[in-house]
Protein backbone atom coordinates (compact mmCIF):
# COMPACT_ATOMS: atom_id res chain seq x y z
CA UNK A 1 0.00 0.00 0.00
CA UNK A 2 1.13 3.38 -1.26
CA UNK A 3 1.62 5.75 2.45
CA UNK A 4 1.43 9.55 1.32
CA UNK A 5 2.85 12.21 3.44
CA UNK A 6 -0.35 12.91 4.02
CA UNK A 7 -1.51 9.77 5.40
CA UNK A 8 0.83 9.65 8.03
CA UNK A 9 0.62 13.61 9.08
CA UNK A 10 -3.28 14.43 9.28
CA UNK A 11 -5.16 17.24 10.56
CA UNK A 12 -7.84 16.32 13.01
CA UNK A 13 -8.91 16.88 16.57
CA UNK A 14 -7.56 15.12 19.81
CA UNK A 15 -7.28 13.51 22.00
CA UNK A 16 -6.51 10.35 20.30
CA UNK A 17 -6.12 9.25 16.74
CA UNK A 18 -7.23 5.65 17.57
CA UNK A 19 -10.05 6.77 20.25
CA UNK A 20 -11.28 9.80 18.62
CA UNK A 21 -10.49 10.53 15.07
CA UNK A 22 -10.72 6.43 14.30
CA UNK A 23 -14.17 6.23 15.08
CA UNK A 24 -15.62 9.69 13.57
CA UNK A 25 -13.94 8.59 10.19
CA UNK A 26 -15.78 5.42 11.03
CA UNK A 27 -19.21 6.65 11.43
CA UNK A 28 -18.80 8.28 8.32
CA UNK A 29 -17.69 5.59 6.77
CA UNK A 30 -21.05 3.64 7.76
CA UNK A 31 -23.15 6.72 6.80
CA UNK A 32 -22.08 5.88 3.11
CA UNK A 33 -22.12 2.57 3.41
CA UNK A 34 -26.11 2.94 4.07
CA UNK A 35 -26.24 5.53 1.28
CA UNK A 36 -23.98 3.75 -1.08
CA UNK A 37 -22.99 0.32 -0.15
CA UNK A 38 -24.15 -3.28 -1.65
CA UNK A 39 -26.17 -4.24 1.29
CA UNK A 40 -29.72 -5.74 0.74
CA UNK A 41 -32.32 -3.72 0.68
CA UNK A 42 -35.97 -5.15 1.74
CA UNK A 43 -38.78 -3.77 0.26
CA UNK A 44 -39.95 -0.29 1.31
CA UNK A 45 -38.09 -0.88 4.80
CA UNK A 46 -35.25 2.02 5.45
CA UNK A 47 -32.82 2.91 7.76
CA UNK A 48 -34.63 4.75 10.65
CA UNK A 49 -32.61 3.46 13.41
CA UNK A 50 -28.29 3.33 14.48
CA UNK A 51 -26.77 1.65 17.05
CA UNK A 52 -23.16 1.15 17.95
CA UNK A 53 -21.35 -0.99 20.10
CA UNK A 54 -17.60 -0.28 21.03
CA UNK A 55 -15.18 -3.15 21.97
CA UNK A 56 -11.44 -4.15 23.24
CA UNK A 57 -9.35 -0.95 23.93
CA UNK A 58 -12.12 1.65 22.72
CA UNK A 59 -14.43 0.13 25.52
CA UNK A 60 -12.02 0.48 28.53
CA UNK A 61 -10.58 3.70 27.52
CA UNK A 62 -13.52 5.73 25.05
CA UNK A 63 -14.62 7.87 27.90
CA UNK A 64 -11.51 9.21 28.73
CA UNK A 65 -10.38 9.33 24.89
CA UNK A 66 -13.77 10.84 24.18
CA UNK A 67 -14.69 8.00 21.89
CA UNK A 68 -18.43 7.94 22.46
CA UNK A 69 -18.45 11.78 21.62
CA UNK A 70 -16.46 10.69 18.42
CA UNK A 71 -18.95 8.65 17.50
CA UNK A 72 -21.73 11.22 17.87
CA UNK A 73 -19.87 14.05 15.96
CA UNK A 74 -19.34 11.07 13.18
CA UNK A 75 -22.69 10.34 12.93
CA UNK A 76 -23.95 14.16 13.03
CA UNK A 77 -21.67 14.71 9.89
CA UNK A 78 -18.77 16.06 10.87
CA UNK A 79 -15.00 14.79 10.26
CA UNK A 80 -11.92 15.19 12.12
CA UNK A 81 -10.32 17.28 9.82
CA UNK A 82 -13.41 19.78 9.25
CA UNK A 83 -15.06 20.15 12.59
CA UNK A 84 -14.96 23.23 14.62
CA UNK A 85 -13.83 22.31 17.65
CA UNK A 86 -15.45 25.73 19.24
CA UNK A 87 -18.92 23.57 18.03
CA UNK A 88 -18.82 20.55 19.84
CA UNK A 89 -20.38 21.21 22.57
CA UNK A 90 -23.49 22.31 20.59
CA UNK A 91 -23.88 19.62 18.49
CA UNK A 92 -23.71 17.04 20.93
CA UNK A 93 -26.51 18.66 23.19
CA UNK A 94 -28.71 18.56 20.02
CA UNK A 95 -28.02 14.91 19.12
CA UNK A 96 -28.86 14.36 23.23
CA UNK A 97 -31.94 16.49 23.52
CA UNK A 98 -33.26 15.43 20.11
CA UNK A 99 -32.11 11.76 20.16
CA UNK A 100 -31.16 11.97 16.76
CA UNK A 101 -28.82 12.89 14.12
CA UNK A 102 -29.15 14.44 10.81
CA UNK A 103 -26.21 13.82 8.62
CA UNK A 104 -26.06 16.27 5.24
CA UNK A 105 -27.15 14.42 2.40
CA UNK A 106 -29.23 12.01 4.99
CA UNK A 107 -32.59 11.42 6.34
CA UNK A 108 -32.95 12.15 10.08
CA UNK A 109 -31.80 8.70 11.89
CA UNK A 110 -33.24 8.15 15.92
CA UNK A 111 -29.68 7.93 17.99
CA UNK A 112 -30.37 8.08 21.44
CA UNK A 113 -26.47 8.41 22.86
CA UNK A 114 -27.74 6.64 26.29
CA UNK A 115 -29.29 3.94 24.72
CA UNK A 116 -27.72 3.38 21.54
CA UNK A 117 -24.43 3.95 21.98
CA UNK A 118 -22.70 0.82 24.17
CA UNK A 119 -18.81 0.54 25.78
CA UNK A 120 -19.27 -3.31 25.33
CA UNK A 121 -16.39 -4.59 27.72
CA UNK A 122 -16.66 -8.43 27.63
CA UNK A 123 -16.95 -9.19 23.86
CA UNK A 124 -14.02 -8.68 22.07
CA UNK A 125 -13.71 -8.55 18.38
CA UNK A 126 -11.37 -10.58 16.41
CA UNK A 127 -9.57 -8.44 14.40
CA UNK A 128 -7.80 -6.14 16.74
CA UNK A 129 -8.31 -4.19 20.38
CA UNK A 130 -10.00 -1.41 18.84
CA UNK A 131 -13.22 -2.55 17.43
CA UNK A 132 -16.71 -0.81 16.31
CA UNK A 133 -20.01 -1.87 15.32
CA UNK A 134 -22.27 -0.22 13.18
CA UNK A 135 -26.24 -1.48 13.21
CA UNK A 136 -28.77 0.04 11.12
CA UNK A 137 -32.39 -0.66 11.97
CA UNK A 138 -35.96 -0.38 10.04
CA UNK A 139 -38.53 1.71 11.28
CA UNK A 140 -39.91 -1.25 12.82
CA UNK A 141 -36.86 -2.69 14.73
CA UNK A 142 -35.79 -4.58 12.25
CA UNK A 143 -31.92 -5.38 11.42
CA UNK A 144 -31.12 -4.31 7.90
CA UNK A 145 -26.94 -4.07 8.18
CA UNK A 146 -24.59 -4.52 10.54
CA UNK A 147 -20.94 -3.31 9.77
CA UNK A 148 -17.47 -3.80 11.50
CA UNK A 149 -14.93 -1.48 11.70
CA UNK A 150 -10.95 -1.12 13.26
CA UNK A 151 -9.49 1.83 14.34
CA UNK A 152 -6.19 0.41 13.49
CA UNK A 153 -3.99 3.47 14.95
CA UNK A 154 -3.11 7.35 13.63
CA UNK A 155 -6.67 7.99 12.12
CA UNK A 156 -6.69 4.46 9.87
CA UNK A 157 -9.93 2.94 9.89
CA UNK A 158 -10.48 -0.58 8.13
CA UNK A 159 -13.33 -2.50 7.99
CA UNK A 160 -13.48 -6.17 8.71
CA UNK A 161 -13.67 -7.63 5.33
CA UNK A 162 -10.48 -4.94 4.35
CA UNK A 163 -8.34 -6.13 7.67
CA UNK A 164 -8.77 -9.65 6.62
CA UNK A 165 -7.80 -8.66 3.29
CA UNK A 166 -4.84 -7.02 4.82
CA UNK A 167 -3.84 -9.59 6.91
CA UNK A 168 -3.74 -12.14 3.57
CA UNK A 169 -1.39 -9.68 1.31
CA UNK A 170 1.83 -11.21 1.63
CA UNK A 171 3.14 -7.84 -0.80
CA UNK A 172 5.77 -6.54 1.51
CA UNK A 173 5.42 -3.06 -0.19
CA UNK A 174 4.39 0.28 1.53
CA UNK A 175 5.17 2.72 -0.87
CA UNK A 176 2.74 1.46 -4.42
CA UNK A 177 4.42 -0.57 -6.96
CA UNK A 178 3.72 2.19 -9.70
CA UNK A 179 5.84 4.67 -7.33
CA UNK A 180 9.76 4.80 -8.65
CA UNK A 181 11.05 3.96 -5.26
CA UNK A 182 8.37 1.17 -3.88
CA UNK A 183 10.99 0.29 -0.28
CA UNK A 184 8.92 -1.51 2.01
CA UNK A 185 11.88 -1.96 4.18
CA UNK A 186 14.55 0.49 6.18
CA UNK A 187 16.97 -2.07 4.43
CA UNK A 188 15.47 -1.34 0.59
CA UNK A 189 15.39 2.07 1.77
CA UNK A 190 19.00 2.33 1.96
CA UNK A 191 19.60 0.24 -1.28
CA UNK A 192 17.61 2.58 -3.44
CA UNK A 193 19.30 5.61 -2.46
CA UNK A 194 22.53 4.08 -2.96
CA UNK A 195 21.33 2.81 -6.46
CA UNK A 196 19.95 6.17 -7.29
CA UNK A 197 22.45 8.37 -5.16
CA UNK A 198 19.10 9.93 -4.07
CA UNK A 199 18.06 11.30 -0.39
CA UNK A 200 15.47 9.70 1.37
CA UNK A 201 13.46 12.90 1.31
CA UNK A 202 14.44 13.28 -2.59
CA UNK A 203 13.09 9.52 -2.99
CA UNK A 204 9.67 10.05 -1.23
CA UNK A 205 9.24 13.41 -2.97
CA UNK A 206 9.30 11.38 -6.27
CA UNK A 207 7.10 9.03 -5.00
CA UNK A 208 4.24 11.58 -4.22
CA UNK A 209 4.62 12.83 -7.39
CA UNK A 210 3.99 9.95 -9.12
CA UNK A 211 0.96 9.57 -7.25
CA UNK A 212 -0.58 12.83 -8.09
CA UNK A 213 1.17 15.10 -5.45
CA UNK A 214 3.14 17.60 -7.94
CA UNK A 215 6.28 19.38 -6.47
CA UNK A 216 3.78 22.76 -6.02
CA UNK A 217 1.02 20.31 -4.40
CA UNK A 218 3.35 18.64 -2.12
CA UNK A 219 5.02 21.66 -0.88
CA UNK A 220 1.94 23.53 -0.19
CA UNK A 221 0.59 20.44 1.63
CA UNK A 222 4.07 20.00 3.57
CA UNK A 223 3.60 23.92 4.42
CA UNK A 224 0.23 23.48 5.62
CA UNK A 225 1.09 20.55 7.73
CA UNK A 226 4.46 22.86 9.19
CA UNK A 227 1.82 25.73 10.17
CA UNK A 228 -0.79 23.45 11.76
CA UNK A 229 2.01 22.35 14.15
CA UNK A 230 2.88 25.59 14.72
CA UNK A 231 -0.20 27.17 15.30
CA UNK A 232 -0.77 24.57 17.94
CA UNK A 233 2.43 25.09 19.54
CA UNK A 234 1.56 28.58 19.99
CA UNK A 235 -1.87 28.02 21.33
CA UNK A 236 -0.46 25.55 23.57
CA UNK A 237 1.60 28.07 25.20
CA UNK A 238 -0.66 30.50 25.82
CA UNK A 239 -3.21 28.81 27.41
CA UNK A 240 -3.62 27.35 31.23
CA UNK A 241 -6.66 26.16 33.73
CA UNK A 242 -7.07 22.67 33.60
CA UNK A 243 -7.64 20.14 31.44
CA UNK A 244 -10.74 18.34 30.82
CA UNK A 245 -11.59 14.57 31.85
CA UNK A 246 -11.49 14.89 35.99
CA UNK A 247 -8.27 14.36 36.97
CA UNK A 248 -8.14 17.64 37.39
CA UNK A 249 -4.34 18.24 35.50
CA UNK A 250 -3.69 21.24 35.61
CA UNK A 251 -1.60 22.84 31.90
CA UNK A 252 1.86 23.61 32.51
CA UNK A 253 3.28 24.89 29.28
CA UNK A 254 2.10 28.57 29.43
CA UNK A 255 3.84 29.22 32.78
CA UNK A 256 7.04 27.07 31.95
CA UNK A 257 6.81 29.52 28.73
CA UNK A 258 6.73 32.17 30.53
CA UNK A 259 9.37 31.37 32.93
CA UNK A 260 11.85 30.31 30.28
CA UNK A 261 11.42 33.57 28.70
CA UNK A 262 12.42 35.85 32.12
CA UNK A 263 14.77 34.01 32.77
CA UNK A 264 18.30 35.75 33.35
CA UNK A 265 22.09 35.40 34.60
CA UNK A 266 23.53 32.40 35.39
CA UNK A 267 19.87 30.48 34.31
CA UNK A 268 19.62 31.63 31.33
CA UNK A 269 23.05 30.46 30.12
CA UNK A 270 22.83 26.86 31.55
CA UNK A 271 23.68 24.73 28.20
CA UNK A 272 21.02 22.37 28.72
CA UNK A 273 18.18 25.02 29.27
CA UNK A 274 17.35 24.48 25.71
CA UNK A 275 16.18 20.88 26.53
CA UNK A 276 13.73 22.88 28.63
CA UNK A 277 12.67 24.51 25.36
CA UNK A 278 12.03 21.18 23.17
CA UNK A 279 10.07 19.92 26.48
CA UNK A 280 8.21 22.80 26.43
CA UNK A 281 7.17 22.58 22.75
CA UNK A 282 6.12 19.12 22.96
CA UNK A 283 3.93 19.69 25.80
CA UNK A 284 2.08 22.55 24.36
CA UNK A 285 0.85 20.35 21.79
CA UNK A 286 0.33 17.71 23.87
CA UNK A 287 -1.78 19.68 26.29
CA UNK A 288 -3.77 20.96 23.20
CA UNK A 289 -4.51 17.55 22.47
CA UNK A 290 -5.52 16.29 25.54
CA UNK A 291 -8.09 19.94 25.79
CA UNK A 292 -9.97 18.11 22.33
CA UNK A 293 -8.60 21.11 20.13
CA UNK A 294 -6.81 20.62 16.71
CA UNK A 295 -4.02 18.77 16.35
CA UNK A 296 -1.73 17.03 13.58
CA UNK A 297 -1.19 13.35 14.24
CA UNK A 298 2.45 12.94 14.19
CA UNK A 299 2.34 9.40 13.63
CA UNK A 300 -0.56 9.33 16.17
CA UNK A 301 -2.22 11.79 18.50
CA UNK A 302 -1.31 10.50 21.62
CA UNK A 303 2.44 10.47 20.01
CA UNK A 304 1.60 14.19 18.16
CA UNK A 305 3.97 16.80 20.20
CA UNK A 306 7.43 14.89 19.35
CA UNK A 307 7.81 15.88 15.67
CA UNK A 308 6.51 19.08 16.31
CA UNK A 309 8.63 19.95 19.47
CA UNK A 310 11.69 18.66 17.51
CA UNK A 311 10.60 21.09 14.28
CA UNK A 312 10.41 23.93 16.26
CA UNK A 313 13.72 23.26 18.03
CA UNK A 314 15.30 22.75 14.34
CA UNK A 315 14.07 26.11 12.99
CA UNK A 316 14.71 28.04 16.72
CA UNK A 317 18.30 26.18 17.77
CA UNK A 318 19.78 24.82 14.25
CA UNK A 319 21.97 26.94 12.29
CA UNK A 320 21.16 27.19 9.07
CA UNK A 321 17.09 26.04 9.63
CA UNK A 322 15.45 26.50 6.09
CA UNK A 323 11.98 25.89 4.95
CA UNK A 324 13.74 23.50 2.53
CA UNK A 325 14.98 21.52 5.45
CA UNK A 326 11.77 21.61 6.86
CA UNK A 327 10.29 20.04 4.12
CA UNK A 328 12.61 17.50 3.84
CA UNK A 329 11.63 16.69 7.98
CA UNK A 330 8.28 15.59 7.03
CA UNK A 331 9.53 13.53 4.00
CA UNK A 332 11.95 11.92 5.73
CA UNK A 333 9.68 10.77 9.21
CA UNK A 334 6.86 10.11 7.13
CA UNK A 335 9.09 7.50 5.06
CA UNK A 336 9.89 5.94 8.38
CA UNK A 337 6.76 6.33 9.51
CA UNK A 338 5.44 4.17 7.29
CA UNK A 339 8.07 1.74 7.24
CA UNK A 340 6.76 1.19 11.14
CA UNK A 341 3.58 1.45 10.24
CA UNK A 342 3.58 -1.41 7.77
CA UNK A 343 5.84 -3.98 9.58
CA UNK A 344 4.90 -3.09 12.71
CA UNK A 345 2.54 -1.11 14.84
CA UNK A 346 1.94 2.77 15.65
CA UNK A 347 -1.27 1.73 17.77
CA UNK A 348 -1.11 2.07 21.62
CA UNK A 349 -3.41 -0.55 21.52
CA UNK A 350 -1.78 -3.07 19.72
CA UNK A 351 1.65 -2.46 20.92
CA UNK A 352 1.77 -0.06 23.54
CA UNK A 353 3.21 3.25 23.39
CA UNK A 354 6.43 2.11 21.99
CA UNK A 355 4.66 2.01 18.57
CA UNK A 356 3.21 5.71 19.35
CA UNK A 357 5.88 7.77 21.33
CA UNK A 358 8.62 5.32 20.45
CA UNK A 359 7.80 5.79 16.62
CA UNK A 360 7.23 9.56 16.85
CA UNK A 361 10.67 9.48 18.19
CA UNK A 362 11.99 7.71 15.60
CA UNK A 363 10.32 9.69 13.15
CA UNK A 364 11.52 13.12 14.22
CA UNK A 365 14.97 11.85 14.45
CA UNK A 366 15.02 10.85 11.11
CA UNK A 367 13.77 14.10 10.39
CA UNK A 368 16.22 16.31 11.95
CA UNK A 369 19.15 14.44 10.93
CA UNK A 370 17.79 14.78 6.79
CA UNK A 371 17.10 18.77 7.61
CA UNK A 372 20.62 18.76 9.00
CA UNK A 373 21.98 17.28 5.99
CA UNK A 374 22.62 13.88 7.05
CA UNK A 375 23.22 10.80 4.72
CA UNK A 376 20.91 8.14 4.30
CA UNK A 377 22.63 5.56 6.38
CA UNK A 378 22.83 8.36 9.39
CA UNK A 379 19.56 8.62 8.97
CA UNK A 380 18.14 5.23 9.60
CA UNK A 381 20.81 4.99 12.21
CA UNK A 382 19.23 8.02 14.31
CA UNK A 383 15.54 6.08 13.80
CA UNK A 384 17.15 2.93 14.99
CA UNK A 385 18.59 4.72 17.98
CA UNK A 386 15.35 6.60 18.85
CA UNK A 387 13.08 3.43 18.29
CA UNK A 388 15.44 1.46 20.23
CA UNK A 389 14.91 3.40 23.40
CA UNK A 390 11.61 2.82 23.43
CA UNK A 391 11.21 -0.82 23.21
CA UNK A 392 9.01 -2.54 25.92
CA UNK A 393 7.02 0.76 26.80
CA UNK A 394 3.65 0.31 27.50
CA UNK A 395 0.41 2.19 27.75
CA UNK A 396 -1.19 2.64 30.74
CA UNK A 397 -3.08 6.48 30.77
CA UNK A 398 -4.36 7.51 34.17
CA UNK A 399 -7.70 7.18 34.18
CA UNK A 400 -8.20 6.47 30.52
CA UNK A 401 -7.39 10.45 29.56
CA UNK A 402 -4.00 11.16 27.33
CA UNK A 403 -2.47 13.11 29.77
CA UNK A 404 -0.59 11.23 32.59
CA UNK A 405 1.70 9.80 31.59
CA UNK A 406 1.30 10.73 27.86
CA UNK A 407 1.77 14.35 28.03
CA UNK A 408 5.90 14.07 29.55
CA UNK A 409 6.20 10.89 27.52
CA UNK A 410 6.55 13.30 24.29
CA UNK A 411 8.77 15.83 25.91
CA UNK A 412 11.02 13.21 26.64
CA UNK A 413 10.51 11.21 23.29
CA UNK A 414 11.77 14.74 21.54
CA UNK A 415 14.93 14.97 23.41
CA UNK A 416 15.19 11.26 23.00
CA UNK A 417 15.29 12.05 19.13
CA UNK A 418 17.40 15.34 19.42
CA UNK A 419 19.76 12.96 21.24
CA UNK A 420 19.67 10.13 18.70
CA UNK A 421 20.23 12.36 15.74
CA UNK A 422 22.71 13.95 17.01
CA UNK A 423 24.97 10.34 17.88
CA UNK A 424 23.86 8.94 14.84
CA UNK A 425 25.76 12.24 12.72
CA UNK A 426 28.62 12.09 15.19
CA UNK A 427 29.46 8.75 13.33
CA UNK A 428 29.26 7.00 9.40
CA UNK A 429 25.99 5.52 9.66
CA UNK A 430 27.49 1.77 10.40
CA UNK A 431 25.80 0.84 13.52
CA UNK A 432 25.16 -3.09 15.21
CA UNK A 433 21.40 -2.93 15.20
CA UNK A 434 19.25 -2.30 11.67
CA UNK A 435 16.56 -0.36 11.80
CA UNK A 436 14.50 -3.50 10.36
CA UNK A 437 15.21 -5.66 12.97
CA UNK A 438 14.28 -3.04 15.58
CA UNK A 439 11.10 -2.63 14.26
CA UNK A 440 10.28 -6.34 14.32
CA UNK A 441 11.58 -6.33 17.77
CA UNK A 442 9.13 -4.01 18.73
CA UNK A 443 6.20 -5.68 16.68
CA UNK A 444 7.25 -9.08 18.58
CA UNK A 445 7.55 -6.93 22.22
CA UNK A 446 4.03 -5.56 21.64
CA UNK A 447 2.74 -9.04 20.34
CA UNK A 448 3.96 -10.33 23.98
CA UNK A 449 3.07 -7.82 26.00
CA UNK A 450 0.03 -8.31 28.38
CA UNK A 451 -3.11 -6.90 27.23
CA UNK A 452 -3.54 -4.63 30.45
CA UNK A 453 -0.58 -2.67 29.69
CA UNK A 454 -2.07 -1.49 26.18
CA UNK A 455 -4.64 1.27 26.12
CA UNK A 456 -7.06 -0.38 28.15
CA UNK A 457 -6.05 1.42 31.51
CA UNK A 458 -6.12 -1.40 33.51
CA UNK A 459 -2.68 -1.98 34.81
CA UNK A 460 0.36 -0.05 35.15
CA UNK A 461 0.08 3.57 36.30
CA UNK A 462 -3.83 3.35 35.59
CA UNK A 463 -3.89 1.24 38.62
CA UNK A 464 -1.12 2.09 40.82
CA UNK A 465 -1.84 5.84 41.07
CA UNK A 466 -5.33 5.37 41.71
CA UNK A 467 -4.98 2.69 44.17
CA UNK A 468 -2.20 5.25 45.96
Amino acid sequence: MFLSVFDIFKIGIGPSSSHTMGPMVAAARFLEFLEKGDWPRPAGAEPARIAVSLHGSLAFTGKGHATDRAVILGLAGETPVGIDPDRIEEILKKVEAECEVSPPGHRAYRFDPGADLVFDRETPLPGHANGMRFSAFAEDGQLLVREVYYSVGGGFVLTEDELAKTAKDDSPVTEHSAVPYPFASAEEMLRMGAQSGLSIAEMKRANEAARGHGEAVLNEGLDRIFTEMQACIERGLTADGELPGGLRVKRRAAELHDKLKAETGANALQPHRVMDWLSLYAMAVNEENAAGRKIVTAPTNGAAGVVPAVMRYYLDHCIGASPEGVRAFLLAAAAIGGIIKHNASISGAEVGCQGEVGSASAMAASGLAAALGATNAQIENAAEIALEHHLGMTCDPIGGLVQVPCIERNALGAVKAVTAASLAMRGTGEHFVPLDKCIETMRQTGQDMHEKYKETSKGGLAVNVIEC
